[in-house]
């Protein structure tokens, strides 16, 4: 199954300045037709580059789009036969200013894409933003996406490899809870006096009032749930000790 390309480029630089322009860009370009299936991704990819290309556009933007179509499987060869074709027809120097674009992609040690960024393009939801204002209930570095503030609120929670919070307990006097749907990479879920429950891409865990309990990533890759709040009656979380090494080794393992 092809990942679901997720643009949020347009909303973080031109959200409040131009959020009509931001929408398109997100949703429509990115979100509508990149994720069009009548065209395969790396051949859209191919077009993108041969347009800007055309036009003369060769900055940073064309950077990225050579970067994105060798991330979905453009080779150095199919990209130096696919620029030096059009260079015949949209002109030399184009080519040149192209090519020494495509030079630094492909031949660079490195991917110019970090962990991070390789996650958040394998997942639907954004990650966030550093979860700071939690920072000292989580072991490692979390992210936050609020996904819905009305009616019932919604929060993608994003966890770093070895990253979980500390045990802690939901209280209500009426209603109450959490629950937890895993939308990407794989974590755990633990409840006190209980072995860990592995969570990956669609499992859902519902955590009843009064339960201490702890969730997070595993040791090698990220993990990110939906944490969705049940309705409740004077909510609120308490919470608790760090989930020490030696219990998270236990869990996970």
């Amino acid at each position: 199954m092809k990942k679901k390309i997720i643009q949020t480029a347009g909303r973080a630089s031109l959200g409040e300045f131009a959020p009509e322009f931001a929408h398109f860009n997100d949703d429509i370009l990115f979100g509508e037709n990149w994720n069009n299936k009548d065209i395969d991704i790396k051949t859209r990819c191919i077009i993108t580059v041969v347009s800007l290309m055309s036009q003369g556009i060769c900055d940073s933007s064309l950077k990225h789009h050579l970067q994105n179509a060798k991330n979905n499987g453009v080779t150095k060869k199919e990209i130096t036969a696919a620029i030096t074709h059009t260079a015949f027809y949209a002109g030399w120097p184009k080519g040149w200013a192209t090519f020494n674009l495509a030079k630094e992609v492909w031949d660079e040690q490195a991917s110019a894409f970090t962990p991070k960024d390789e996650y958040q393009n394998s997942i639907f939801f954004p990650i966030g933003a550093p979860n700071d204002a939690y920072a000292k209930y989580f072991k490692g570095q979390s992210y936050l996406a609020p996904i819905s503030k009305e009616q019932v609120f919604i929060a993608n929670v994003t966890f770093e490899p070895k990253c979980r919070n500390n045990w802690h307990i939901h209280n209500a006097d009426k209603g109450g809870g959490q629950i937890l749907v895993c939308v990407g990479g794989e974590g755990y879920y633990q409840e006190w006096g209980k072995p860990a429950i592995k969570m990956q891409a669609g499992d859902v865990v519902n955590i009843p009032i009064g339960v201490k309990h702890w969730h997070g990533a595993g040791k090698e890759g990220w993990f990110s749930h939906l944490a969705i709040e049940v309705p409740a009656e004077n909510a609120s979380t308490q919470w608790l000790e760090c989930v020490s090494d030696e219990e998270y080794d236990k869990a996970v393992d």
